[in-house]
């Protein structure tokens, strides 16, 4: 607050606040002026006409009016006829803090600060020696506040070059922005953004995201607009991103119809109809508000400029064939055609993707039917999708007849194709065909990898094919294909289902110089398989390669082991065997063999 007093010649003006920074007297052969300037606090102005003749008795009322500590009381000078005292509110008051004191009792005026030139320290906020810097040196403090991570700190000496017509550094103000965004100030950080773009820099989008974002996570939906709005203004136009924080932030506080408002509103402002925006504002509209509702979005966007493309309309009926709702997919394709536009092979692919989901293959032959009738017939895409689907299910009859048909119609397959439809025919058995694919896929344009030759092989020998998978096995070899441990773990699990144990003993020595991964289950199976044979010697060979391996064998490998030592005759070091396991406490006391 305030207070003035009105005389008539002479000026005492007098700034009485919390922290006092300087106090500075100037006076003429007829006049007086007394002033005392801080940061913080009330103002007096105090207007006294007299006749002083001498400037140390006008100080000396100042000084007294100063030590008084009063906010109402009578100053007594010579010649003074009126004297009135006006209240003033100053409401600019700020939470810088000072290190100011003024005494309980009224009596006693005293100021307690500390100012420091060093740039990199913390500084006592007062104007005085801040406003006494030039701008260079204000963005030196700048720089290194905003190093420190003192971010209130640097806002504030922001809002005090501002006021001395100083330009803050461009760089410092972005990550101060920046780094208030992040802890929340929100506010704080809007106020360094005016303060640049009234100083003439210009933000990047990135921070003009970032505030955005900000606004939008604390609901302030108008703000955020606002600001938008301001963007291009200030020279930095919004871009997709910008439009999109708001128009996803709208709907997940579910302002359905605001957000459809706000996309018409800035395509009336000549926003240019961005794609991106556009259809993420139709799919979200979609998924809250159904696809009558979002038809209608459409047709209201296309009055404001902002037509449909096939782009937008292929999101729709993904997003409907994935939740199943054919009818509704129908619907959207039906508007396609309405709009004299053409569905193409995304939009016919998307809806057979759901519907080879659901098995609904009657829906499926019929959608194939009207693709090889228009000017987008079936691609490989479509085939593959279409015996992906058959595989999954277990109809690989009708899987492998799409497969001739597409290569009658020279639609070539591709190596995705090769592999969904090799591994279905191995999972069910059917390795004679599975043989005629990959020599097939030997003869085409693709070659068969380590996938495509692990997939085969695993299937030959969950049939006991042994010989076959080996001459695939040196066939990928030649080839410079490495087998890997799947290559070699469904090796290993072959021979010994059709006990040809000794080839399996081979293949985890060839694990172990190529260093691949065996796990216990591997071991073990070989190790039951030895012991099934009466080959305890090889066994215990086995057993020194998975302990040495790094593998701790189980309970049941040992018993395995033991037993078979005994049925060969050695019944003494049987039972030794099993009391040195004990005494390791590898098997348990009451562990019977």
């Amino acid at each position: 607050m305030g207070f003035t007093v009105s005389p008539q010649k002479s000026i005492v003006e007098v700034h009485s606040l919390q922290g006092l920074q300087r106090c500075s007297n100037q006076a003429g052969p007829s006049f007086g002026v007394v002033s005392c300037s801080a940061l913080k606090g009330s103002s007096f102005y105090l207007n006294c006409s007299m006749n002083c003749s001498y400037r140390n008795q006008l100080y000396s009322q100042g000084k007294e009016f100063l030590r008084s500590g009063r906010t109402l009381f009578s100053l007594q000078c010579r010649g003074v006829e009126s004297v009135s005292i006006d209240r003033v509110e100053e409401n600019d008051q700020d939470d810088w803090s000072v290190g100011s004191h003024v005494s309980g009792s009224g009596r006693e005026f005293r100021v307690e600060m500390t100012t420091t030139r060093n740039h990199g320290s913390s500084i006592l906020f007062a104007d005085g020696p801040l406003v006494e810097n030039d701008e260079e040196t204000n963005n030196e403090i700048l720089q290194n506040l905003c190093k420190n991570g003192s971010l209130m700190e640097a806002t504030k000496l922001i809002d005090i070059m501002s006021r001395i017509n100083q330009i803050p550094n461009s760089t410092c103000s972005t990550n101060l922005i920046r780094g208030l965004i992040r802890i929340g100030r929100i506010e704080r950080a809007s106020r360094v953004l005016k303060t640049m773009v009234m100083s003439g820099l210009v933000p990047d989008v990135i921070t003009y995201n970032m505030m955005v974002g900000g606004f939008c996570k604390r609901r302030q939906f108008r703000s955020a607009i606002d600001l938008l709005e301001d963007m291009s203004l200030s020279g930095c136009p919004p871009d997709v991103i910008t439009y999109n924080t708001i128009i996803r932030s709208l709907f997940d506080n579910g302002k359905f119809d605001q957000a459809v408002e706000f996309w018409k509103g800035q395509l009336r402002r000549g926003c240019l109809p961005y794609l991106i925006p556009y259809t993420i504002l139709i799919e979200l509209v979609w998924k809250h508000c159904g696809t009558m509702r979002a038809l209608e979005v459409l047709e209201d966007m296309a009055i404001e400029g902002c037509y449909p493309d096939l782009v937008t309309y292929n999101s729709l009926v993904n997003f409907a064939s994935k939740e199943g709702k054919y009818e509704d997919a129908a619907l959207i394709i039906y508007n396609i055609l309405s709009h004299g536009m053409e569905p193409n092979a995304i939009t016919y692919n998307s809806l057979l993707h759901s519907l080879c989901s659901c098995g609904l293959w009657d829906e499926v032959d019929e959608i194939l039917s009207i693709m090889k009738k228009t000017s987008h017939p079936p691609t490989v895409v479509t085939y593959n999708i279409m015996i992906n689907g058959l595989c999954k299910c277990g109809l690989v009859e009708r899987a492998i007849n799409f497969f001739v048909q597409m290569v009658s119609e020279n639609c070539c397959p591709d190596i995705i194709t090769y592999n969904t439809l090799l591994t279905a025919l191995c999972k069910e058995g059917m390795v004679d065909e599975a043989l005629q694919v990959l020599v097939l896929l030997s003869d085409s344009n693709y070659s068969p990898g380590l996938i495509t030759y692990n997939t085969v092989i695993d299937g030959l020998t969950r049939r006991g094919y042994m010989d076959e998978a080996m001459k695939l096995y040196n066939q990928m070899i030649e080839k410079g294909i490495a087998p890997d441990g799947i290559t070699h773990r469904s090796l290993v699990w072959g021979f010994c289902w059709i006990d040809q144990v000794e080839d399996a003993v081979e293949i985890l020595r060839e694990m172990g110089r190529r260093d691949h991964r065996i796990n216990s289950s591997a071991y073990g199976m070989v190790i039951n398989g030895l012991c099934r044979n009466k080959r305890v010697d090889t066994a215990i060979q086995v057993l020194e390669m998975m302990v040495s391996g790094r593998y701790k064998p189980d309970e049941e490998i040992y018993s395995t082991l033991i037993k078979s030592v005994a049925d060969a005759g050695m019944v003494e070091e049987a039972d030794e065997l099993h009391q040195k396991l004990i005494e390791r406490k590898v098997l348990r006391e009451n562990h019977v063999g």
